[in-house]
């Protein structure tokens, strides 16, 4: 196994970024993928840590645009409130609600699944976001 600038294994550090972007959330993840870009030479480890920051950002932007419309629809009840209607939506927030929280344990299983599989110093092909850093970090 390779060895990183920090003396531990390319897939431990690897690891570290994926499980940390579960765990802590963007300033670590963002952190450690900024020294592996900044500092390592090990291409695979690069792709992997821009895969996490990258997958963070794409489930944080899936369940944004998500929220969007229970928030809408909650905006529209707290209009009709203030003119007298009495309307709520709530089956509907219940359901946003509900795909948000799968959408979250897919999220946690995805990065436990890739941290563990990254200690190995191995990859899942997740095709969106393969595309993405093959398209704008693999460019000769």
């Amino acid at each position: 196994m390779q060895k990183t600038r920090l003396g531990i294994s390319a897939g431990m550090l690897a690891a570290a970024i994926y499980l940390s972007g579960l765990f802590s959330g963007y300033w670590l993840a963002i952190f450690l993928a900024g020294y592996v870009l900044l500092f390592e030479a090990n291409q695979w480890l690069k792709i992997s840590a821009v895969k996490a920051v990258c997958l963070m950002m794409c489930f944080s932007f899936l369940t944004t645009v998500i929220n969007l419309v229970p928030n809408v629809l909650d905006t529209i009840a707290d209009f009709g409130h203030a003119f007298g209607s009495i309307s709520t939506f709530s089956q509907a927030d219940a359901f946003f609600y509900a795909v948000i929280g799968v959408i979250d344990i897919i999220q946690k299983i995805m990065f436990l699944v890739l941290g563990l599989k990254a200690l190995n110093q191995g990859a899942i092909s997740l095709p969106v976001v393969d595309k993405l850093i093959s398209k704008y970090m693999l460019q000769n």
